[in-house]
């Protein structure tokens, strides 16, 4: 299968997780509106960033290695995106949200310089494209200890439920995205293990999961929160304030 081709059917996935997420708004079952348009949005500008790529589109040629820039415009928005999903499924129960900005603009923050970085890496010769890979890999060690630290401690504060939820969408996310640096550095850009079909098929698979796949994911669990249970008699619902 032709990269072009690769690039379509990534395109068209993009499309019906943007239809899907479009269509579950409309019966948000507790879920704020934005949790819906921040997934919605997801797919349509990495859908418009791989169409580039269709065209063939979105890539160039730096010492003697394509580096497909488009990927890099699909990620430095929706992978903040992302992270701004799994911060909010955290303060779900958080009344005061503003009291976390300072936590979410540094997990932006982090996630930006991990895309940038990147990027530079991409466009840097030999040796010093590692340099500039393991600034990025330094970057994602500090996410993952924004979600793993004080993200899933306000999640646990707020309610077991709550924190069983993000516990588990926080490790999908934390195992798909430990994906994106593995691949790159076995493929063309990095020791060369794996081609460049191989790595084309890869980061066509791989961002599906990531963001069509996780969103979903992370919906439903939401919304099994607001689900109807059968209250046992004498069984407290008290939520502990965060």
């Amino acid at each position: 299968m032709s990269d072009s081709l690769l690039h379509a059917v990534y395109v068209g996935a993009m499309a019906l997780g943007a239809l899907t997420f479009a269509l579950m708004s409309r019966r948000p079952r507790g879920v704020p509106g934005y949790e819906y348009l921040i997934a919605f949005m997801i797919p349509v500008w990495s859908g418009a960033a791989y169409l580039a790529m269709v065209f063939g589109q979105g890539k160039t040629e730096a010492y003697g290695q394509v580096a497909h820039w488009a990927r890099y415009v699909d990620w430095v928005v929706t992978t903040p995106l992302l992270l701004l999903a799994l911060a909010f499924t955290a303060l779900h129960e958080t009344k005061d949200k503003k009291r976390h900005v300072t936590l979410l603009v540094g997990l932006v923050a982090a996630d930006v310089f991990m895309i940038l970085t990147g990027l530079v890496a991409d466009l840097s010769p030999y040796p010093l494209r590692y340099l500039w890979y393991a600034l990025g890999c330094a970057a994602l060690v500090v996410i993952l200890a924004i979600v793993w630290g004080p993200l899933r401690r306000i999640a646990e504060a707020s309610s077991p439920e709550l924190g069983a939820v993000y516990r588990r969408v926080a490790g999908l996310l934390a195992v798909l995205w430990i994906g994106y640096p593995l691949f790159w550095i076995l493929g063309p850009s990095g020791v060369r293990v794996i081609d460049q079909s191989t790595e084309t098929l890869l980061f066509v698979v791989w961002p599906i999961l990531s963001k069509v796949g996780w969103s979903l994911v992370d919906l439903a669990s939401l919304r099994t929160l607001h689900a109807p249970n059968p209250v046992t008699p004498g069984a407290g619902l008290r939520r502990v304030p965060v």
